[in-house]
């Protein structure tokens, strides 16, 4: 709460005690002289003010009281109405420790407005506050404001509570079916790459020209193997493992190096911290982008490009590969995980050859610095 706009309903409730104030101040017994604009202006602005009590209780606690000891000590026999709505939004919105204050503040100063309005028997000025502003009022507006505010706490909870199963229940299924996979895939996988391997160097020390499926075995048992591996990690990817963010690109860009891929990161821009969520949505993206030019661009040259823009990290990863401008790329499972990461956060991706030929991922990811 306190950081809510000010909606028709607001208007509509402050108006409301507005229209009432004003009623029940024109309706005392008062001379003409008494309903001049010393009155009617805090009436009406004690009134209005309601209309910001979400999107800032405290002020409006403040404006509300003054309002009432202005129009009380403008001799309208007033109750503080405002102030009472005030002090539900300012507990409402956590500001206990305030209103206490503030209404502590109020109980005083109420006498000494009816005094300032002609009142000269003290007995009548503390009657006449006691009625502008009732204890017993005082406290049930706090005591509400709190149960409000507790219930919304408690719902809260749940719902972040509800979010934690959710999740953990999620981390665990992938553990389970990475553990499946893993008995029911890997042995076998890796049997069919050694006994490949095996075949291939034994016709090799016979001097025998090895045959181009056998060949083709021993490379598909290689990249079944490292699919495999891929899969699986990310499979087993959740908050438990050590994460893996924007300082562990250039080991991405040095690991493309070493398989022959000529690549640069350039950083540019002041960099600041940003949520965890981008920081490995980062990762992945390189990532992704590195491996899908090393296995299927028939790529020289790649670049990495980091951008830290005040409320945006942009990255954007080319390549010299094969792809022909305005052609639409295949949806593999890579691409579709990275628009699915980067969709979540509210981001924008954009993975297709430029005109100038090869392929170019672009990936503009909001960034909160205020959280």
């Amino acid at each position: 709460m306190g950081r809510g706009r000010i909606d028709a309903r607001d208007w509509a409730i402050a108006a409301g005690v507005a229209t009432l104030l004003l009623v029940t101040g024109l309706s005392g017994q008062h001379s003409a002289a008494d309903l001049d604009l010393l009155g009617y202006v805090p009436l009406t602005v004690g009134g209005l003010a309601l209309a910001a009590r979400r999107r800032a209780p405290v002020p409006v606690l403040v404006v509300t009281g003054l309002c009432a000891l202005g129009y009380q000590a403008a001799g309208f026999d007033v109750p503080a109405v405002a102030y009472l709505f005030a002090v539900y939004a300012a507990v409402r919105a956590g500001h206990r420790t305030i209103t206490v204050a503030a209404s502590v503040t109020m109980l005083a100063a109420l006498p000494l407005a009816a005094l300032a309005s002609g009142l000269h028997d003290t007995g009548e000025a503390f009657a006449r506050s006691r009625g502008a502003l009732e204890i017993a009022w005082l406290i049930a507006a706090g005591a509400a404001g709190e149960a409000v505010r507790q219930a919304e706490r408690r719902a809260d909870e749940a719902e972040r509570t509800r979010e934690e199963t959710a999740r953990r229940r999620a981390n665990e299924e992938r553990l389970r079916i990475a553990r499946e996979l893993h008995d029911s895939l890997t042995h076998q996988i890796s049997i069919i790459k050694v006994q490949a391997e095996v075949a291939v160097h034994v016709a090799r020390r016979r001097g025998e020209q090895v045959p181009e499926a056998l060949l083709a075995i021993q490379e598909a048992g290689r990249e079944a193997t490292r699919e495999l591996r891929a899969t699986l990690e990310a499979l087993r990817d959740d908050d438990t493992a050590p994460p893996r963010g924007l300082d562990h690109v250039p080991e991405l860009v040095q690991r493309a190096r070493t398989i022959g891929l000529d690549t640069t990161l350039t950083i540019e821009g002041d960099r600041h911290d940003v949520p965890a969520a981008v920081d490995r949505t980062v990762y992945r993206i390189v990532q992704e982008s590195l491996t899908n030019i090393a296995r299927h661009a028939d790529a020289a040259t790649a670049s990495v490009r980091i951008d830290y823009r005040p409320d945006v990290l942009a990255i954007r990863i080319d390549d010299d590969g094969k792809a022909a401008p305005g052609t639409a790329p295949t949806p593999g499972v890579g691409l579709l995980g990275m628009r699915e990461r980067v969709t979540a956060l509210g981001g924008r991706l954009r993975a297709e050859p430029p005109s100038e030929g090869g392929f170019t991922v672009q990936a503009e990811l909001p960034v909160d610095q205020t959280s």
